[in-house]
């Protein structure tokens, strides 16, 4: 078992100091843009009172929108299963279930044709284009080009089909050449990129990737699990081929994710879940198999995820556009320039050409002399604050940046204020005076206080710790 012991206690007093700070700067994210359900939540300090639980983690799951946790509650009693059912709530459901396809397919500028698949989440969507890449003679007809900076999600499935992988360069300029350059030999039938980084929040131009994609007759998909939450997008004027997303990430419970795309391929693809509803007609050693989302939708639907997140759309593409984006640059500009002022803090980003305004609500840092999982551990435990540590679900990127054993992530969002970002600084600058006011160990692979005596909800199965480490964030 590992151990961290430092003396000194006193760390709490810069929560006031942050407050005074915040009140004394005004800013466009001096409160919330949109509300969400938990937003005063009371977070058990490990020194004893509470502190208002500060999301920094929201893009790992965003907290639910109240709008769309009250619609919840509203079709909870009309649910039912969907598609078969000739009675009144099943026709509710199924009508709901069907029109989230065409609300979504509004929110990201999807052509008239385009299919629209719930899934489970965006990696099960990447997983189903991969089923869907085009075979001639029992051979794929081109291989996925991909970048290393990408999310497992959208590095992993590719891995099972022909690939080939491009190292991103230091510029974005240069990176961009890299793909052309890559293109340009041929053989590329899928480009397959991400729209915002999970570990730095840096934009990638997926319109000028789209077109050099088609310049040399590949198609492009584009991950937007992260960029959805934090920008308009619209596939057809940027003439992507293919999007995915998911809606933990966009302010809806549940997790379902959802693939739009150009509706060939996904018709004639291996279907994604072999089972019931899939089928035009079924037998005892054959199928016929249906076209459409149906093809890929086996099963009973995730009816309240896709109708949650269609809702959760309707509220972001409501969203004023310069204030949404003020927000979140207020956020981030004083989060960077607070980290940047602490010695030993290390600000961390993949381009050295990217322009500040070509950055979504995520920052990554480290902080020289301490372990990336014991900062969280810490600053949970003696501040109140939520956040990242580990590799992120993108091990050759963190190996590229130097940061092999993992680094730190804020993340913030629409229900995210200032004063979120204050405390962190606050709590890192306490770290670096003081050092830590408790014990910590590792239990199960991750830090935790020692002798953590904290109550927590009595419906709770486990306290922090006890669950283990996330298998990617070891070696």
């Amino acid at each position: 078992m590992s151990t961290a012991t430092f003396t000194s206690p006193t760390v709490s007093e810069f929560d006031g100091e942050a407050q005074h700070k915040q009140s004394a700067r005004p800013s466009p994210a001096s409160r919330p843009l949109a509300a969400v359900t938990g937003a005063e939540l009371q977070a058990p300090l490990i020194q004893g009172g509470h502190v208002r639980y500060a999301n920094l983690d929201y893009g790992a799951s965003a907290p639910a929108l109240t709008v769309v946790s009250a619609y919840l509650n509203e079709i909870l009693p009309y649910y039912a299963s969907v598609h078969r059912g000739a009675g009144y709530a099943s026709q509710i459901s199924t009508s709901v279930y069907e029109n989230a396809r065409n609300i979504v397919r509004d929110f990201v500028g999807g052509r008239a044709d385009d299919s629209v698949i719930f899934t489970r989440n965006t990696t099960d969507s990447l997983n189903l284009l991969a089923g869907c890449l085009p075979v001639e003679d029992g051979r794929h007809t081109g291989e996925v080009l991909y970048l290393d900076i990408e999310h497992h999600a959208n590095l992993l499935p590719w891995q099972g089909v022909p690939h080939r992988s491009i190292v991103a360069a230091g510029t974005l300029a240069e990176t961009i050449a890299n793909v052309r350059t890559a293109l340009s030999h041929g053989g590329i039938s899928l480009l397959a990129v991400t729209g915002a980084s999970n570990v730095t929040g840096e934009i990638l131009p997926i319109k000028a990737l789209a077109a050099l994609a088609h310049e040399f007759g590949s198609r492009i998909v584009v991950d937007a699990a992260q960029l959805a939450p934090h920008r308009r997008i619209d596939i057809a004027a940027a003439d992507v081929d293919y999007l995915v997303f998911s809606g933990h990430k966009l302010y809806a419970p549940f997790g379902a994710g959802v693939l739009v795309g150009r509706p060939d391929w996904l018709d004639a693809g291996t279907p994604h879940l072999a089972g019931g509803g899939a089928v035009r007609e079924a037998r005892l050693d054959s199928v016929s198999w249906a076209t459409g989302p149906a093809r890929h939708e086996g099963g009973s639907p995730n009816v309240l995820g896709a109708a949650t997140l269609a809702r959760a759309t309707q509220v972001i593409a409501s969203l004023d556009h310069d204030e949404w984006h003020a927000h979140e640059a207020a956020i981030r500009s004083h989060l960077v320039d607070g980290l940047n002022e602490i010695d030993g803090v290390t600000v961390h980003q993949i381009f050295s050409d990217t322009d500040p305004q070509d950055t979504i609500g995520v920052v990554n840092f480290s902080l020289q002399g301490y372990d990336a999982g014991l900062v969280a551990a810490y600053l949970a435990a003696e501040h109140g604050i939520g956040l990242r540590d580990g590799r992120f679900c993108a091990h050759p990127l963190l190996k590229r940046l130097g940061l092999p054993s993992g680094s730190l992530r804020a993340s913030f969002g629409v229900g995210s204020r200032l004063e979120d970002a204050t405390r962190l600084i606050a709590g890192i600058q306490a770290l670096k005076s003081n050092g830590l006011g408790w014990d910590y160990v590792v239990d199960a692979g991750r830090w935790v206080p020692a002798n953590d005596h904290r109550s927590y909800p009595e419906w709770a199965p486990n306290t922090p710790g006890t669950a283990g480490a996330a298998p990617c964030s070891t070696d």
